[in-house]
Parts: structure tokens; sequence; C-alpha cells
């Protein structure tokens, strides 16, 4: 397998881009050697500009849940791009996605369509601070919600796997209103609680997918919620990566859990640029032009990103692929496991519906701390073995690898003989 194309056009790239990529963990740097540049993707599929192939559990961090150019989707957009790309005003479509949405989680009575999860949680915020007249947030250490300023302190993802421990460009006022606590850990948040009077509600991952997948444990965030409620603090729900990955709505509702906002992303898009927050009446009313919290956004409600939303959630809901994922991710787990105790290599996995990883480390891993214990010059060698196997991984430990229903047994045969021949690999450093 070679590289060539690929490390062609990441020299090129350096000279007009940022470290030749457009987002930090694009760039490899956690794992060594250069990016791969892909040139095309169908089904489970996905191809570097060197022809290699690829089955994808990337699935560009999660939307591609049906996975590549679904036949459904591929015809709802093409009908969509003959009518324009984008107009500035309101169409037919953003009303049944948003009834969709709406339907698919419990309390959520009103949906605002915007860009990216980043800008679905910096409303969301916003939301919250504008319904409680509170200012400070607190959020737990790993968990990443998105470049925001006042969110990018103590984050996971990219930052973790570049080891950064916070943003330059950042400034000492705009996290002055975050507050840091620690997943799982109901006490961390109680001790803000009784140092501040002035909290207006917490923000998480359901299921963390930043830090890895990190699931909460011992009813954490049932007794999260009842606590919030006690203290009149609203809990936001950054459900961006877990929306519609577990069942046909959020993870919060497998897990007992009603949010009072909830933000989106990723699969509600079907693979174009979408985010979105949503409530019940009361909270939404807020937000302009019912309310005084203004936000905006010329091309939220792209018809585009509406048509490949519509066409992927109607498909989803017909297919209903949710004891399917649960089935594959415990297959390729018992892979993972058998194949490190078959070359004395220490590991855990985590999983949650359709989103996996494995830690290298012999502890079970429930907050950040815990996953930064991981080796993570395994991952890098075991991902690179993985990529020269024929499985696209998302190249950071950090990372959560996504199921889309289109995998076949096939796939999964090729995915065991890469993990076999990986594991070893890995037990020979």
């Amino acid at each position: 397998m070679t590289f060539q194309k690929s490390h062609e056009l990441y020299t090129k790239g350096l000279e007009h881009l940022v470290g030749a990529v457009n987002s930090p963990v694009r760039a490899f740097a956690s794992v060594g050697g250069n990016p791969l540049f892909i040139k095309k993707a169908k089904g489970t599929k996905i191809y570097d500009v060197d022809d290699n192939a690829y089955i994808d559990l990337v699935l560009s961090y999660g939307p591609m849940i049906l996975g590549h150019r679904h036949k459904k989707v591929q015809k709802a957009i093409t009908k969509a791009l003959k009518n324009g790309y984008s107009f500035g005003a309101s169409t037919k479509n953003e009303i049944k996605l948003a009834k969709i949405v709406c339907d698919a989680f419990p309390g959520m009575d009103k949906v605002r369509f915007v860009n990216s999860g980043t800008e679905a949680v910096l409303s969301g915020i916003r939301l919250a601070r504008a319904f409680t007249g509170k200012d400070k947030i607190i959020k737990f250490s790993g968990c990443y919600h998105g470049h925001q300023d006042a969110l990018l302190v103590a984050a996971g993802s990219g930052l973790a796997t570049l080891s950064l421990p916070g943003s330059k460009g950042v400034p000492e006022g705009a996290v002055k209103n975050t507050l840091i606590a620690n997943y799982n850990d109901l006490d961390s948040v109680k001790a803000h609680f009784e140092a501040h009077n002035d909290i207006a509600g917490v923000i998480l991952e359901p299921i963390a997918g930043n830090m890895g997948v990190v699931i909460p444990e011992n009813n954490f965030l049932i007794d999260l919620k009842e606590y919030l409620t006690s203290k009149g603090a609203l809990l936001i729900a950054d459900e961006v990566m877990t929306g519609f990955r577990s069942t046909f709505g959020g993870a919060q509702e497998l897990l007992g859990v009603e949010a009072d906002i909830t933000c989106l992303g990723k699969v509600i898009g079907g693979g174009f640029p979408v985010g979105a927050y949503g409530a019940r009446n009361e909270i939404m009313e807020m937000v302009a032009p019912l309310g005084g919290m203004y936000q905006a956004g010329t091309l939220s409600g792209n018809p585009i990103a509406m048509a490949g939303g519509i066409a992927t959630l109607t498909e989803l809901k017909k297919q209903n692929p949710y004891e399917k994922f649960n089935e594959v991710a415990q297959t390729i787990e018992s892979l993972l496991l058998e194949a490190a105790k078959k070359y004395n290599v220490d590991l855990t996995v985590s999983r949650f519906g359709s989103m996996m990883n494995p830690f290298f480390t012999d502890k079970n891993v429930t907050n950040f701390q815990e996953a930064q214990s991981s080796d993570t010059k395994k991952f890098a060698v075991f991902f690179w073995e993985m990529i020269r196997n024929g499985v696209f991984l998302p190249p950071s430990q950090f990372e959560a690898w996504f199921l889309s229903s289109a995998i076949s047994t096939k796939d999964i045969k090729k995915i065991a003989k890469a993990i076999d021949k990986s594991m070893r690999v890995v037990s020979e450093m």
C-alpha cells in the first residue's frame, strides 16, 4: 500500500492551508505520519487519492449513518439542487425536518436549525442563560462542545490529541463563567453550586465521544437532572454526535433522562453542514423573533441540508438498524478483546449503540483522567496497521468509531483480520 499521492497533496497543501488541513485532528498529529487525502466514498468504503480502499469507521465523524451516498439521500439532494442552493428565506422542508426531529425527542416542542454543532451549542448555552437569568455554565473535563471561546477549556478530542490544555486567543474573561466538573462525579457538580448562586445550567455529552466513548455510570445522568431541577438550573444535552446514533432520537431517552435543551448536528443533515437546538415551548419562545434572545444565520435551514436530513432520517426510521448496531458493536468488541488477550496487550473497549472505541489500558475508563492513562503510542501503531489492512479509523485515541447500517458480514470479516494483524504488531513494540 502506497500513500505517495496523499503525501504530495499534503506537501502542496502546506502552502495555503494551515497544516494542510481544515480541522486539527485530520493532521494525524497523535499517530504520526502525514494525513490521507480522500477522493471518494460509497457504502461502507472510502477511497484515498492513491486508490487505497478502506472500510470506513470514521463516517465523517458520525453523519454517514446509512453509509456513503445512499441512493435515497442522493436522489433527495439531487432533486433539491435543481431548485437552487440557498435562498435566505424559509422553505417547506425546514418545517418537515423540524417535525421529524421534535417528534423524536420527548419534551422538544420547537427547534431552530443552524449550520454546525458549534453553533447549536453556543446558541443553546445563550438560551439557558436567557431563560434562567444566570451566567455560569458547568461543563465536564474531556467533553468537547465545539470551538467557542467559553467552552474551549478542559476539552477532549482535538485538544487532547494535540496535548493542548486550552487555546491561545481565548481571553480570560471569555471563560470566567465556565466551571469544570468531572464526568461521572455528581459531587464535583454540587461543589460548584455550593460556591456559586448564578449557575444557569450544565452541558454534557450524554455519552461522551471526545475523550473516547465514555458512558455515564451509577445513574449519573438521572441524579444530575434531579439535582439541577432542585436548583432551578437547566440540563443541556450535547447530542451533536449521539443524536439518532443509538435510537431514533437521543441517547438521553435510553438513559432515562429528558434534557431541558438539546443540541444536535451531524446525522440530521445527512452529511451536509447542519446543527440544531431545541427545547419545550416556554424555553424556545425566548428565541427571536418570539423573544429577546437573538440568534440568526444566513445559511440556517439550507435547503440542501434539509433535503439530506429528511431523506436520512426517513430511511433511518424505516431501517431501524439499532439492534443490528448493538450486535455488530458487540462483535467488534469481542474481536478486539480476543486479539488483545491472544497477544497479551492491555485493552479495554467502550461502546454504546453505534459508537465505540478501544483504550490501550487495563483500567475501566469512566472519565477524562482515566482516558488519558491510555497508551497513545500503542494506539498510533494500531492505527497505521489498521490503515495498511484496509480499515479507516479516526487518527486519535480520543475519538469514537462509528458504524453505518450498510456494514456487511464481509466487512466484519475484513475488520476481524485487520484487528488480529494489527494487535500482533502492537504486541511486538
